[in-house]
């Protein structure tokens, strides 16, 4: 039905289509038939994610780059990627030997350059980083598994990032008792808060050697990780998209792919 192609090293596996096809959105009764082989669609978006070419330099024997883009942000505006990884996440728990909803998790930020593609209004200076662009908020669990993004610009405070993260927790995962995160999130008056408005207890993880240069922190080292797994997509090099809400999509699209290639047991390093 579909032609065939000469695979790329970003191609969906066997094993991976078997668990990510049963997530898809079903096709709507009253719509159009299907055209197109969403094994393929997801596969282009792979391999824009792990190449960071130009939506229009997707190759010619993917189907066309403006069906692909369509079916992306459409998966983006419905939440079909934040599923995905949430689905993908529960499972990879339970491999592990863990419950599938956490009960702990380590929250922390990352300032990237963005591209002229980014919106003015999007877009800030961290002083700190000495960066122009947006701050990647993100909530993990102690695997380093994404629990919720929130992407803003990068001039806003980490508290105030943090905020936004645990709105977007609260109700989700009624295990959650435990927040790990560094000195930018410290303040009495912060930690109260999170307490009282949460039930959640913010332990704040400090340097104590007073030594410069980088060091693994307890529990903080985790969500260095995540952040260093983001890197091997050349997608969030720097934040290339018009809107925050789709380089969220991208990050929830990333966790995903990695899930995936950790669940079907193939190589990470793809």
């Amino acid at each position: 039905m579909f032609r065939k192609r000469k695979p790329y090293p970003s191609d969906l596996t066997d094993r991976e289509w078997e668990l990510l096809k049963p997530l898809l959105p079903p096709v709507k009764e009253r719509g159009r038939k299907r055209r197109v082989d969403l094994r393929e669609i997801v596969s282009a978006i792979f391999y824009v994610l792990r190449t960071g070419c130009q939506w229009d330099y997707l190759p010619h024997d993917f189907p066309p780059a403006d069906t692909v883009y369509g079916y992306f942000r459409r998966w983006q505006g419905d939440g079909t990627w934040e599923r995905f990884n949430t689905v993908l996440r529960e499972k990879v728990r339970v491999q592990a030997g863990k419950d599938p909803t956490p009960s702990a998790g380590i929250i922390d930020s990352q300032s990237v350059k963005t591209t002229e593609t980014a919106r003015a209004e999007t877009r800030g200076y961290d002083g700190g980083k000495q960066i122009k662009g947006r701050k990647r908020h993100i909530a993990v669990d102690t695997l380093g598994l994404l629990l919720v993004v929130y992407v803003s610009v990068a001039n806003l405070p980490e508290r105030a990032g943090a905020k936004v993260l645990f709105e977007k927790l609260k109700g989700r995962f009624p295990r959650l008792e435990l927040f790990w995160a560094d000195g930018g999130y410290a303040g009495v008056d912060f930690i109260a808060w999170v307490k009282q408005t949460y039930n959640w207890l913010l332990d704040i993880v400090k340097r104590t050697d007073g030594n410069r240069g980088f060091k693994l922190l307890p529990k903080r080292w985790k969500v260095e990780r995540t952040f260093g797994w983001f890197n091997r997509s050349r997608r969030l090099s720097k934040d290339y998209e018009e809107l925050p809400e789709i380089s969220e999509a991208w990050i929830y699209t990333a966790m995903s792919r990695l899930m995936l290639r950790r669940l079907a047991r193939e190589p990470l390093t793809v």
